[in-house]
């Protein structure tokens, strides 16, 4: 019986890169969304995943909704945290509202997804828990305080994570993306863009299937020595 996969925003960008790769791979996979209805009934249309919408922002609504996967589907045995949002402002004109938005969605929303599923990971003796990251949490970015310290913080997760799963062969690791060509990096002016790619060695943007391929690797069942690390997918920008 195929393992159940489940992606938070899983039917836009590099989530629905992950979603289909993982499906390929072979997985019964589960898309969340948050609010984007046209989309997702648009992703299900193509790809047959079936989609679920709240927001990881929401413990209670995290509960509820990894209940109904659960049903449908079966126990979540690979859970990939991607669900992320932007709210860029130079520090000295954050507000709080644009802090704790990100704060919430980035950083609690890990927690929210993995802790109502980590209990049945130790039962099983077997999980693969993936949080997708950013360039911007090893490096810091101009404008991005509230983003860059929630990715900081989901490294901080994964490695945590990593130790108290070991021993129950559950594993928790991080990919940081760098650039990738997503609807809203394609989005931005085209001198914006250049000056981007300028920084990039490989002298182009990711594709989002080049995640989705580091995901398909960590959440396999012979990828259980790999606990606690970081993959760095941005074509040779920044090295830890």
């Amino acid at each position: 019986m195929a393992r159940v996969a489940l992606v938070t925003g899983g039917t836009r960008g590099i989530g629905a890169a992950i979603s289909v790769a993982l499906k390929n791979a072979g997985y019964t996979v589960a898309a969340n969304y948050a609010g984007n209805d046209a989309a997702a009934e648009k992703f299900t249309a193509e790809t047959g995943i079936p989609t679920y919408k709240w927001s990881v922002a929401d413990y209670d609504a995290c509960k509820t909704g990894i209940a109904r996967v659960e049903a449908d589907l079966g126990p979540v045995e690979v859970l990939v945290n991607n669900a992320g949002i932007t709210r860029d402002a130079p520090f000295h004109k954050m507000t709080p509202e644009q802090w704790h938005e990100v704060i919430d969605t980035n950083l609690t929303g890990v927690f929210n997804m993995t802790h109502p599923i980590w209990p049945g990971m130790r039962d099983r003796k077997f999980g693969r828990v993936i949080i997708i990251s950013s360039i911007n949490g090893q490096k810091g970015q101009f404008a991005q305080v509230n983003y860059a310290a929630s990715k900081a913080g989901d490294l901080g997760i994964t490695k945590s994570l990593a130790q108290e799963g070991a021993r129950f062969n559950i594993t928790a690791n991080a990919i940081c993306p760098g650039y990738i060509a997503t609807e809203m990096v394609m989005a931005v002016p085209d001198k914006v863009r250049e000056s981007i790619i300028a920084q990039i060695p490989t002298g182009r943007l990711g594709e989002p299937e080049e995640v989705a391929r580091c995901v398909v690797f960590l959440a396999a069942d012979d990828a259980g020595f790999i606990n606690g690390s970081t993959i760095s997918a941005n074509g040779g920008q920044f090295f830890v």
